[in-house]
C-alpha cells in the first residue's frame, strides 16, 4: 500500500538479525520495525533500531508496538541524536495516507510520538512512583513510616535480605544515584511524600 503514496518499500524482513541485515545492503532513507520480533518477541526490533542509530545517530527510525510500553519509547527517544524518530501504537495507524504522512516527516527529521504515547510518558513523570511494584511501594511506606529494615521485613513477611533487593531495586528504579553527598532512602521518602501529597 505504501507504493501508491510514493513509499518505496526496499526490504521486508522477519526478524531482527534480517532487519540489521537489510539495513547494512540497502542503506534505507527510514526504518519501519515492529518493537517485537521473532525469535523471542520481547524487545528484538526495539534493539536493532538502537544499535542501528548507535551506528548512525541521523538515520530515521519509525518503531511499531502493540501498547505503550514506557521503557521501549524511552530508550528509542534517547537514541541518536533525538531526532528523525516515530513510536506508533499499531491499532492508531489504520489510515495508510497518515501513516504516509508520519513516515515522510521522520525521515525529514521530525520526531513523530504517537499522542497516547506523550501522555502516558508524561503521567509517568509526574507520578515515579507509578514504575514501582506494588511490594516496592509497599516497602517505600513502611520506610516514609520509620520503619527499619527488620521492622518492614516483620511486617511484609518478608527476610531482610529481601526488604533490601526492594529498597535497592526501587532506589534504581527512582533514578536516585549513590552519593556521598545525600542519603537515597531520604531521598526516595521524600519522592514517595511529594507523589501523595499531589
Amino acid at each position: 500500500m505504501l507504493p501508491r503514496f510514493g513509499i518505496e518499500v526496499a526490504a521486508a524482513v522477519g526478524d531482527a538479525p534480517a532487519l540489521l541485515a537489510a539495513v547494512h545492503e540497502h542503506r534505507p532513507d527510514l526504518v519501519v520495525t515492529d518493537v517485537r520480533m521473532p525469535p523471542n518477541h520481547t524487545d528484538e526490533g526495539l534493539r536493532a533500531a538502537v544499535s542501528l542509530r548507535a551506528e548512525d545517530p541521523r538515520l530515521p527510525v519509525v518503531a511499531l508496538s502493540q501498547y505503550v510500553q514506557h521503557s521501549y519509547a524511552g530508550e528509542l527517544l534517547a537514541s541518536g541524536s533525538g531526532r528523525s524518530i516515530g513510536y506508533l501504537l499499531k491499532d492508531r495507524i489504520g489510515d495508510v495516507a497518515e501513516f504516509a504522512g508520519h513516515l515522510r516527516r521522520v525521515a525529514d527529521g521530525a520526531t513523530v510520538i504517537d499522542p497516547e504515547v506523550v501522555r502516558q510518558l508524561m503521567q509517568r513523570r509526574r507520578d515515579p512512583l507509578r514504575q514501582l511494584t506494588a511490594r516496592e511501594r509497599e516497602v517505600l511506606s513502611l520506610i516514609a513510616q520509620g520503619h527499619s529494615n527488620a521492622a518492614t521485613a516483620r511486617i511484609l513477611s518478608l527476610t531482610e535480605a529481601g526488604v533490601a533487593k526492594h529498597i535497592g531495586n526501587l532506589l534504581t528504579k527512582l533514578n536516585l544515584p549513590l552519593s556521598d553527598d545525600t542519603n537515597r532512602r531520604v531521598l526516595a521518602v521524600l519522592a514517595y511524600l511529594r507523589s501523595r501529597s499531589d
